[in-house]
């Protein structure tokens, strides 16, 4: 099962814009401190970039290491910045490979506008709140395929302990897919996936939900090792994102699940697409009666 996403013609042609803080990551485990990029934008914009030609809109300090921002751009990523007094900074303390506990050390400014020109794909993807619901209302305008995930749309933006604060659904309504594991899911007031055309409801390792123009269905993603759950949700939004712009719902929803799975199994982009497509028939989809999120 070959897919359109291996042929460079249609690569060139994809332009996708990711809009979201890049994260300067403190990681603390048992065996040790590591700092490293990180935020839904990163790994949302990583997991596109073999595909498709990749813009960040993203807002960073002189605090940000000037090698990753490289890293990005050798990758083929575009950046635009937007200049802050101290970059998005969260310390992720892991108990165990699914379990973290998140702080919020700094913030940096807030997104309130993006770069002119058209993409086919355009992915929300805060951490701190930096996109606000006139951002949301803009992307709609500039592009026909808006994406998004709730995480950074229920997180307080002040420093300290990580606090969740919920968000009016309202403000998904007429995005083409939107993602939420499943807590997050009960924090967005009015969600009603007949107004979103694709509602995706993980649950990490187990049965999830999806919704096509409100009809439910449920997805059991392949089972792999994973050590540590970071960037799953980012991954799973923009390659399921990438996928149904060429796929039916069901095909687009088992690539993602399988694509998802095989990074976190290896923390890395570069797997063959036919271990993806193999990957594939393993994860089961099914449709529901109930219609209940």
């Amino acid at each position: 099962m070959e897919s359109v996403v291996n042929n460079k013609d249609w690569a060139d042609k994809m332009k996708c814009l990711i809009v979201g803080h890049l994260v300067r990551d403190i990681i603390v485990k048992d065996s040790g401190i590591e700092y490293r990029i990180g935020g839904g934008a990163y790994y949302s914009a990583m997991a596109l970039s073999r595909f498709c030609r990749v813009e960040i809109l993203t807002s960073v300090g002189e605090d940000f290491p000037e090698s990753w921002l490289k890293g990005l751009e050798e990758a083929g990523i575009v950046l635009h910045t937007i200049p802050a007094e101290n970059s998005t900074s969260y310390r992720l303390r892991y108990l165990d490979g699914n379990t973290r506990e998140l702080s919020l050390l700094s913030t940096a400014e807030r997104i309130t506008d993006m770069p002119h020109g058209s993409y086919d794909i355009i992915i929300l993807n805060p951490v701190a709140g930096e996109i606000t619901p006139e951002t949301v209302a803009l992307a709609r305008k500039r592009g026909d395929f808006v994406a998004a995930d709730v995480q950074g749309f229920i997180r307080s933006p002040h420093p300290g302990r990580l606090k969740l604060t919920g968000v009016d659904g309202g403000i998904f309504n007429g995005l083409k897919v939107l993602h939420a594991d499943v807590s997050e899911a009960q924090l967005v007031r009015n969600l009603n996936p007949d107004k979103i055309e694709v509602l995706l409801v993980s649950r990490g390792a187990d049965v999830g939900q999806a919704y096509l123009r409100g009809r439910k269905y449920t997805y059991t993603p392949a089972r792999v090792a994973v050590e540590e759950s970071t960037g799953a949700g980012d991954v799973f939004l923009a390659s399921f994102s990438l996928f149904y712009n060429d796929c039916p719902f069901i095909q687009a929803l088992k690539r993602a699940s399988a694509f998802t799975a095989l990074f976190l199994q290896r923390r890395i982009f570069d797997f063959p697409m036919d271990e993806v497509n193999e990957l594939a028939r393993r994860v089961t989809v099914r449709p529901v009666k109930s219609q209940g999120i």
